[in-house]
């Protein structure tokens, strides 16, 4: 503390005694030379005025630089603020602790629609200190551009330095757009990590739209998230969250998923750490989902989508949207997650449960699943034990049937759990589940 005292009255003087000099300066230096005679009078030297022109351009230059200065002497005692805030908080064992800050980072580019994304997380945003919201703009689009501006200091607008084409091999040209993108949250992440500061952040989409319960979702998991070595997301999104797909009265339904979702998804400081030295120059969700990046760990999505996406035109040129993505339920009642108790998302205590749930659950075969021959709730259980036979049921089940290094969307430990016709279902493996196999892709 008292060293960053000692840096913000250093700059501080340091600002004062540049300007003295620089004013003293200018006021004893007379750019006309002294004459007797007034009538005799000449016109100062060429020299002497491109000299006066250069310290004036000089003096302004400083001026942008000393401003600079300001600012971020300004953040650091707002940060020391902060920080004495929370030390007498932390001495009153009565004082419930601060809420975290946690950026929201809005990845645009050509869309002007982002306005619609904006809008609604600055509708349900409870506090500007404690969700930020920073929009970084890759594309360099104009109109893009003004319509962030527009909304002035309820957002940080930053802009991706590098607009250029990336050099790909010629078999790869047709993927540029995915080159682009991977670069753009390469910066974007060193930005919120590296330069802000920030030992967190949620990343949108421009062409998502959120729940009204997004910035209660990921406060109350934030803790988990830091807490839990066995997870490193949290993501708003289920790839399976189809109106009919979805239980409609378990909004506060949480699962532990091996699959990276994305669309809505917090990470932490620590994992960038982690991933920036190796951040691939393509594709990099697919890379998020290879079990070299993944190593064993788990993200937390829920029952019922607390993001949906409105944009169907992209570099991935509408693949899955007309079939699957434009229908996501998306939540519209508030749920108090920071007042639930979630200490069930535990990795030990959470797979015996679900181990017991599943596998206590009736086997059943999918032409009565499909024949609408089951009685009751449910949960029921429908077994698949090779890709094909996983990739038929759930493609006529009307689940999301690819595959990642062998990880089924939505699915844990090779279960993925779906409604269907109001009864829940579990497309599983056989007991005694020993991992994925990669070749399943």
């Amino acid at each position: 503390m008292f060293r960053k005292r000692s840096v913000i009255l250093f700059g501080t003087f340091l600002f004062v005694c540049w300007n003295a000099v620089l004013v003293l300066l200018l006021w004893s230096r007379d750019p006309t030379p002294q004459i007797e005679n007034p009538d005799e009078r000449q016109a100062p030297p060429p020299d002497v005025l491109l000299d006066v022109l250069k310290m004036a351009d000089a003096f302004e230059a400083e001026l942008e630089r000393q401003k600079d200065i300001l600012l971020q002497i300004k953040e650091q005692k707002q940060q020391r603020l902060v920080e004495v805030h929370r030390a007498s908080n932390r001495s009153d064992p009565l004082s419930p602790p601060p809420p975290p800050l946690i950026p929201v980072l809005v990845m645009a580019c050509n869309r002007v629609t982002v306005r619609r994304c904006l809008d609604k997380l600055l509708q349900y945003q409870p506090s500007q200190t404690h969700f930020p919201i920073i929009v970084s703009q890759d594309c360099g689009h104009e109109d893009t551009a003004a319509v962030i501006q527009s909304y002035g200091s309820r957002v940080t607008h930053l802009k991706q330095p590098e607009l250029g084409l990336v050099p790909v091999s010629p078999d790869h040209k047709k993927f540029q757009g995915y080159y682009k993108i991977s670069r753009h949250y390469h910066w974007a992440l060193d930005q919120v990590f590296r330069i802000m500061g920030h030992s967190a952040v949620v990343i949108v989409e421009d062409d998502l739209e959120v729940a009204p319960d997004f910035f209660e979702y990921f406060l109350a998991l934030h803790p988990v998230l830091t807490s839990d070595p066995s997870l490193w997301c949290v993501s708003a999104w289920n790839d399976n969250g189809r109106e009919g797909w979805v239980d409609p009265a378990q909004a506060s339904l949480l699962y532990r998923t091996d699959f990276f979702p994305g669309l809505g998804w917090m990470m932490l400081r620590r994992l960038w750490d982690e991933l920036e030295p190796k951040w691939p120059p393509s594709f990099w969700d697919d890379w998020m989902r290879q079990p070299q990046q993944r190593r064993g760990r788990a993200c937390v999505r829920p029952e019922i989508s607390r993001t949906m996406t409105f944009g169907r035109h992209g570099v991935s040129l509408g693949q899955f949207y007309d079939k699957y993505l434009k229908f996501i339920k998306l939540n519209s009642e508030f749920v108090p997650f920071t007042k639930l108790d979630l200490s069930y998302l535990q990795e030990e205590a959470y797979q015996v449960a679900f181990d017991q749930q599943v596998y206590s659950a009736p086997l059943v075969s999918y032409e009565d699943l499909k024949q609408m021959k089951l009685q009751g709730p449910g949960p029921f259980r429908l077994q698949y034990s090779s890709k094909e036979a996983f990739k038929v049921m759930a493609k006529n089940l009307g689940v999301m049937e690819d595959l990642k290094s062998g990880v089924p969307r939505a699915g844990y430990r090779g279960v993925v759990t779906f409604f269907s016709r109001g009864q829940r279902v579990y497309l599983a493996p056989p007991a005694g589940w020993k991992g994925y196999d990669t070749t399943w892709s």
